[in-house]
Parts: structure tokens; C-alpha cells; sequence
């Protein structure tokens, strides 16, 4: 019997979640939890981390799950090298469902670096208005350009005191439109971006609209995971579950 577990959080999950839910397959949706209204899903869920490599490998083995699709987000790493390793400790296939990372084209100003400190670095001294399109969660390192006026976005009010002097808080859930990015970007004299190379296309908008408006990003680039079975569709992976048996044939 199969009974497979997402590694989810992210749009491409909620719709391979769909996909499964139709085809009438065993599986469990799990998330990190830091959405205070995440998406509801057709699927049974979990919240949490699992505990490293050792609690994954257990609950691999304790809900008999006999498939991980990895589809978290790609800067996701620490998640995706535990799946890995615990997927090869217990011998349980995996698959990442991994979006293709943007490529720079013709127009693009990006200031390309391998971390969030060196996007820092690559700040200039002067003041201007930043946008940070990078999460919550790694935003405390431009404390140290503290001259900046930022703007960020986030699915859910911030909590909690930003590390920022001069940051403005836009809440808001995506996909955005290159029309609306442009707006808010003039709007708000927006002269730097810096963004992290997700791929897909719910987050694009704002790359198209720094091209459009000849402004340079700062873009991080991926972090390097270990070596894995990877596609970029939702109907790929429904192929590798075994394509008759999901559309339930």
C-alpha cells in the first residue's frame, strides 16, 4: 500500500496536494508552521519540524510512508538534506518537486552573491529604499545598514519588534502582477531589490519589474544540496508514483 509524505509549504506542494487528494492517494501534507493562516489543504496535515534526520527517519518508519516528495521552498535547505538522509537510512524513495531557478536575460542588473551577508555587503553605503523581498526570517543581517529605509512583505503582521531603524511592512499574500509591482515600486522610490533566486512563477513579478524599471537586484543564489531524483511538475511527479494507479485507473 502506498502512503506517501509532501514536504511542503509551498505553491507547487499545495498543488501536487490537490493532485493527490483526486487521484484518491495516501498521503500526508507537512509544513513548517510559520504562516499563522496557511493554506488549507485536501490532505491530513503536520505542523513541526521532525527532530533532524533521526526524528524523520522515525516517523518515515512509524507511519509507514513509502514515498517523500521533497517540495519546500528551495532555500529550504537544512529540510531537504535531513529528507535525503533520512529517505537513504530507511530506503524510502524520494523525489524533489523543485521549480527551475530564474535566469538572468538581457536587461537584468543583478548583483549575483552566495548568502544573505554578502547581499548585506553588496548594499551601498549611501541611504536608499530597499526592497527586501526575502522572508521574515533573514532580515536581521541588514541591521548592520541601518542608513537604509526597507520595505518588506510578508504573509502575516510581524510579531515581533523588526531589526530594522527604518522598515515599512506590506502585508500581503502572493502571486503578484508585474503591474502591481511596478506601482508599488514607484511608488515607494524603490533604487535597490534583493531577492532570493526562487524560481516559479508566483514570485517573478518583481524581477520583471526591476528589468522594467532598469534597477538592480541583488540576487542570492541557491544553496547546494546533496544529489537527488528531481522534476519540476506536479504531473512528473504523479508519473513516478505510478501514473495509472494515481489518476485511479
Amino acid at each position: 500500500m502506498m502512503r506517501a509524505l509532501i514536504l511542503g509549504g509551498t505553491a507547487d506542494a499545495n498543488s501536487l496536494a490537490a493532485a493527490m487528494a483526486r487521484a484518491g492517494i495516501d498521503a500526508v501534507y507537512s509544513y513548517g508552521g510559520r504562516t499563522a493562516a496557511p493554506a488549507e489543504q485536501p490532505l491530513p496535515t503536520r505542523i513541526g519540524g521532525f527532530g533532524g534526520v533521526s526524528g524523520l527517519a522515525d516517523y518515515l518508519h512509524r507511519e509507514d510512508i513509502t514515498h517523500v516528495i521533497d517540495a519546500t521552498h528551495p532555500f529550504a535547505a537544512e529540510m531537504s538534506r535531513n529528507a535525503v538522509a533520512a529517505c537513504a537510512q530507511t530506503a524510502t524513495p524520494l523525489l524533489a518537486l523543485e521549480r527551475a531557478p530564474w535566469d538572468k536575460t538581457s536587461g537584468d542588473r543583478w548583483i549575483e552573491v552566495a548568502d544573505v551577508v554578502s547581499a548585506v555587503a553588496a548594499l551601498p553605503d549611501s541611504r536608499a529604499n530597499v526592497f527586501l523581498a526575502i522572508g521574515r526570517q533573514h532580515i536581521a543581517p541588514f541591521g548592520a545598514r541601518p542608513q537604509h529605509a526597507y520595505t518588506l512583505r510578508f504573509v502575516d503582521p510581524p510579531g515581533e519588534r523588526l531589526p530594522l531603524p527604518d522598515a515599512d511592512v506590506i502585508v500581503s499574500r502572493g502571486p503578484f502582477t508585474l503591474e502591481g509591482e511596478l506601482e508599488m515600486m514607484r511608488a515607494r522610490s524603490i533604487a535597490w531589490i534583493v531577492a532570493r533566486n526562487s524560481g516559479g512563477g508566483g514570485a517573478r513579478a518583481k524581477i520583471d519589474a526591476a528589468r522594467a524599471l532598469g534597477l538592480p537586484v541583488i540576487m542570492i543564489t541557491r544553496p547546494l544540496l546533496p544529489e537527488r531524483p528531481r522534476v519540476e511538475s506536479v504531473s512528473e511527479v504523479m508519473e513516478w508514483l505510478g501514473h495509472r494507479t494515481c489518476l485511479g485507473a
